[in-house]
């Protein structure tokens, strides 16, 4: 089941409709990324909705689209590098990429205004997501750029996928400021239909590995085990056919 959706899924982004490929997947994501901030501000100005709700909103979204183009720029994922056909990136959009505004759609349009604890709460998910997205894909991409294999040490010392964790509380975090439950399934539909074959995907290309079971036995899949030797792995090349 799990193959013959991630054979499904490569297709639809990557070689949907055929043709030429010339697209990179990094410009659509980029797109969306580096667009939310004028995306959300321009509804705001639509709508004529400056409350502190909306302002919370494009300062937390807005400033991931800019830390998403400065890491890109920095350690960009190779993944994201190949090119796809036009209808693949589109897919991206219309799948993917272009769910995640209909949060502070629902949010302006609503006029929708969160308690101060819930911008707390979603503030501190935000900025620990980040951070976990961010510190795991940088060790990630330099320590594999020097010498590839298993990692030992920082944020993958408990968890097998830190980057994963972050991306779903930052996102979270916009869920939880919209107040609408339309954004969680959206949520539901990526961590579920993509998040989770990618992470398993990643954890049977690991499993090659000798220290492999070891590693597994002591870290914890999403969440972290507190408690062990902290043996780490990373996410690696898929590797040449």
């Amino acid at each position: 089941m799990l193959d013959a959706w991630n054979k499904l899924r490569d297709h639809l982004s990557e070689d949907f409709l055929g043709g030429p490929k010339v697209v990179k997947l990094a410009w659509a994501i980029n797109l969306q990324k580096g667009g939310t901030l004028p995306f959300v501000l321009g509804l705001m100005f639509a709508f004529d909705n400056f409350t502190p709700t909306a302002w919370a909103y494009a300062a937390l979204h807005g400033s991931y689209g800019l830390l998403w183009l400065l890491k890109d720029a920095v350690f960009p994922d190779p993944n994201w590098e190949k090119k796809v056909t036009f209808a693949s990136a589109l897919n991206a959009w219309l799948l993917v990429l272009g769910l995640y505004w209909l949060a502070p759609v629902l949010l302006i349009t609503s006029r929708y205004e969160a308690p101060a604890r819930t911008l707390a709460i979603a503030t501190i998910m935000y900025a620990v997501g980040v951070v976990l997205m961010m510190g795991a894909d940088a060790q990630k991409h330099f320590v594999l750029k020097a010498k590839r294999g298993l990692i030992t040490d920082g944020f993958f010392a408990r968890v097998r996928h830190p980057n994963y964790l972050g991306e779903m509380m930052l996102y979270g975090s916009f869920a939880v400021v919209s107040g609408h439950w339309v954004p969680w399934v959206v949520l539901a539909w990526v961590w579920t239909g993509v998040f989770l074959p990618n992470m398993l995907r990643k954890e049977r290309s690991m499993s090659r590995y000798p220290e492999w079971a070891a590693y597994k036995a002591r870290s914890g899949f999403l969440l972290p085990k507190l408690f062990g030797a902290g043996a780490v792995s990373a996410e690696l090349p898929k590797p040449a056919a």
